[in-house]
């Protein structure tokens, strides 16, 4: 079958590239987008022995002078002193600004390449080649790159657009069933957000056996969020649904936690709390939970109220004294509400219990 490419008109415009047995054909790819320069593979230690030799062969094949760089795989090493290594590579191999990042793996691996891209000679082009659906279907496209403080999860990061992304829907194939539910938390947060045909796919359907359509779907929607809204001064904030709740649970689980049960969990808070605080429609609460744990996603967390919103108190999605919420009031319908923060703890509250 044909790949799908889906074209994000951000700044010079890129290619997302979504099909299955990509990884063979991406040297030819990546020639066809990126010219003639050096490429460094970024990749961590789970995927390196999975699909390292395969991108190489296929990088070689092209005509590409390539090498990896590999780093210990987890978020707990998504960290400045994993940062600093990486960097210090790079100089190492003398990459200059006409060369190229290519980051191969999941959100981690992604967001530490393509911000170590964004710092390094203050900005050299990179490659997203993610091998997780969580990773397909939202952190490879958009530009945002950052590393964990001990303060909490992002909070040193930048904005910087990939050359292009390609996306082997075959990689998921070795995901363990949690790791992709991990992925579906994502695409179901963007379910909420677009409309009710792939909102419907998780809550009536099979992911596995539609993940190429529910890449695309999900990648042309964050396109579009992108086009309008870059860096994150307005319409793009909405992306961030279930993530304050969420960015809390896996700060307080000690980022043992994988993000997307996460934020599953924080969809189910906020859709709860939205019902019963009257911003949303009636039963959305119950359709997302439902589609969650339909999907193999917890609903609760064992972390109470009080803890998440000290949590959350330090999330970069706080502006002073207020801090801004993604509010589902229906599925493709979400709002952002601004609270001041002492408010947040009776939000949580309102959404830690079950509906009945």
């Amino acid at each position: 079958m044909e790949p799908c490419v889906i074209r994000v008109r951000v700044r010079e415009g890129y290619d997302v590239v979504i099909g299955g047995g990509l990884l063979k054909d991406s040297g030819r790819l990546m020639r066809a987008a990126l010219g003639s320069c050096r490429l460094i593979v970024v990749t961590d230690s789970n995927v390196a022995h999975l699909y390292l030799p395969t991108l190489l062969n296929s990088l070689a094949e092209a005509g590409y002078d390539a090498c990896s760089y590999v780093f210990p795989a987890g978020e707990a090493h998504k960290r400045m002193d994993s940062l600093s290594g990486m960097l210090e590579f790079f100089a190492g191999q003398r990459l200059t600004r006409m060369d190229c990042v290519v980051a191969l793996g999941g959100g981690v691996t992604g967001d530490m390449a393509g911000f170590a891209a964004g710092c390094y000679l203050r900005g050299v082009r990179y490659v997203q080649v993610p091998t997780t659906l969580l990773a397909a279907v939202d952190s490879s496209v958009g530009g945002k790159t950052a590393v964990d403080l001990a303060a909490g999860k992002n909070l040193a990061g930048l904005f910087h657009q990939p050359s292009m992304v390609i996306c082997d829907t075959k990689t998921f194939e070795t995901l363990t069933p949690d790791e992709f539910a991990n992925g579906t938390a994502e695409a179901i947060k963007t379910g909420i957000l677009d409309d009710e045909t792939l909102f419907s796919v998780f809550e009536l359907g099979d992911a596995r056996a539609n993940v190429k359509e529910i890449v695309a779907q999900c990648v042309a929607f964050k396109a579009r969020i992108v086009e309008a809204d870059e860096t994150e001064t307005g319409i793009r904030k909405t992306l961030n649904l279930g993530h304050t709740a969420g960015h809390a649970i896996e700060q307080c689980s000690g980022f043992s936690m994988p993000h997307g049960h996460a934020v599953a969990i924080g969809l189910a808070i906020i859709a709860r709390a939205a019902e019963r605080l009257g911003w949303a429609q009636v039963p959305i609460a119950r359709r997302i939970e439902h589609a969650l744990t339909r999907n193999g996603l917890p609903i609760t967390t064992e972390f109470s109220p009080e803890a998440l919103a000290e949590a959350a108190l330090s999330d970069k999605k706080r502006a002073g004294g207020t801090i801004t919420l993604v509010v589902p009031k229906q599925i493709g319908d979400c709002a952002l509400i601004d609270i001041p923060v002492e408010q947040l703890l009776d939000v949580f509250r309102a959404g830690m219990e079950i509906v009945a």
